[in-house]
This record gives C-alpha cells, structure tokens and sequence, in this order.
C-alpha cells in the first residue's frame, strides 16, 4: 500500500519498496559513522527558539572535519542522504519541538524530486512534522553550478519546506544567486558578522542587504554572534534572528533549553 503525504500545496504518494531511495537512508552503506549537534536559532523578538540547525560531528562527538574529510564522489550521494536520515531521526528522538534545519550537499543531486524522497520517508517513519524542516546550504560546500543549486532551491520551496542560503557574502552565495532565487531566509556570513559594531564597510554592507531582503520578503539570520554588542547592532538593523556562541554552543546529541540560553538583557 502506498502513503499519501501532503505538505502545503503539494501531495506526495510514497511508493513502500521498504528502502528509501535506494537503500541509502541509512550511514550503514558508509565506510565510517557520524552522530549530530544542534545550535539553537533564536528569535530575539519573541525570545523563543526559531529553529536548531543540525550540525555533522564524529560518533563520539569529533569535529565535523574529521568526517566530511571522509565524503568523496562515490560516497557523496549516499552520505548527502544518510545525513538527512540521522538529523531527523535524533530530532526526533529528542523530542524536538522547534524547526530543525539540514545542510544538504548541492552538489551530491541529480534529480531534487526523486532525492527529497529519503527525507519523506524518514519524517514519516519517525513522525517528525514536514513542516518544522527547513534546508540550508552545508558550510563550506564548494558549488560548481549556482543556477543548479537555485534550481534545486526551487523545487524545494515549491514541494513546501523553508530554504536558506548559508554563508551568504562570501564565495558564490551573494547577489547573483539572490537574483535567480529567493529563499525564505538568508544566513549572514560570519565575516560581515565579526565586529560589525566596530567596522563601517560591514555596516553599509549589511544594512544594504536588510533593505534587499526587506523588499524581497526574505527573513534574515546572524550567524556567529559572540558578543552582545554584535548581537545589539544587528537588532538595531532590525534582524531578530541570530545564532552564536552568546546563546548557545553546538550541544552534541542534545537540543538547547530555552531557560539555559544567554538571553542579552531586554
């Protein structure tokens, strides 16, 4: 028997061949295992957490290069896959009542439509709500095609889940990807982020893409925030959603609490 899945406007009819997308749903396929941390994204203005962002760790918790120093192009695909598995599943698992949101390799589809199937299956078989996921850029993924990677983008936005470009400022994730795609949300590189109190270029720059972003109805995040003047300049701009080590480290295996997180003063 078949399953019907609907998410927003669109209706997906999951075939039950008993393995998703090819038997790589899963890390067992892999030659090494991997585990995840989550960061919070909090929203300032409603003092709540937005969204955790799912970020690769070793199994024993070893950084996130000890693994990705493992992906080459025969792995690429099944760990692109394995990864979108394991983050919900230990979502899942902890009970996590926030967006969650999952890097994924641009480069590691070749077909968005048929690949977002592992990611249907496995919100279903740990009944984890489509609509709390939201998918985002991996940092520092080399991307050899940006038209692919807005084409990509698009069907994704189109089947219902919230899209975010990382980095955004830095490499290939500036204006001329934001002019074939808008996501729902932008991630501010940490290097307009840095300081961005103390260094003007920084502050011209980012209150310009505020304004770009406003008009495009595009929701903004800070990402890196260490200090509280960081964090008060960019709510002065009107940006409420940040992410940094004032809130929250990457809490390995484990989701943040809202109660233990470095709230700045009101």
């Amino acid at each position: 028997m078949n399953t019907h899945i609907k998410l927003r406007s669109t209706e997906f009819i999951l075939e039950q061949d008993g393995k998703p997308c090819g038997s790589c749903g899963g890390d067992e396929s892999l030659a090494f295992k991997f585990s995840y941390a989550f960061q919070p994204i909090v929203d300032l203005q409603k003092r709540q957490i937005f969204a955790h962002e799912a970020l690769v760790r070793g199994p024993n918790g070893e950084s996130a290069q000890s693994v990705l120093s493992q992906i080459n192009e025969a792995n690429r695909y099944r760990f692109d896959q394995a990864c979108r598995v394991k983050a919900i599943k230990t979502a899942a698992a902890l009970n996590m009542s926030t967006m969650l949101s999952i890097n994924f390799l641009p480069n590691a589809i070749y077909r968005p439509e048929v690949c977002i199937r592992t990611t249907l299956k496995a919100a279903l078989a740990h009944n984890f709500p489509l609509e709390r996921i939201m998918f985002e850029t991996v940092e520092g993924e080399h991307i050899n095609d940006g038209k692919w990677l807005a084409e990509v983008f698009r069907e994704y936005q189109r089947i219902g889940f919230l899209t975010a470009i990382d980095d955004f400022g830095a490499g290939f994730a500036g204006l001329s990807l934001l002019a074939d795609f808008q996501p729902d949300l932008i991630k501010l590189d940490m290097s307009l982020v840095r300081n961005i109190n103390e260094r003007k270029p920084s502050q011209v720059i980012v209150r310009g893409v505020t304004r770009i972003c406003e008009e495009l109805g595009i929701r903004i995040i800070a990402e890196g925030i260490e200090t509280l003047d960081e964090c008060r300049f960019l709510q002065d701009l009107g940006i409420n959603l940040m992410q940094g080590f004032l809130f929250s480290k990457p809490l390995f295996e484990a989701a943040a609490q809202l109660e233990k997180l470095g709230w700045p003063s009101q």
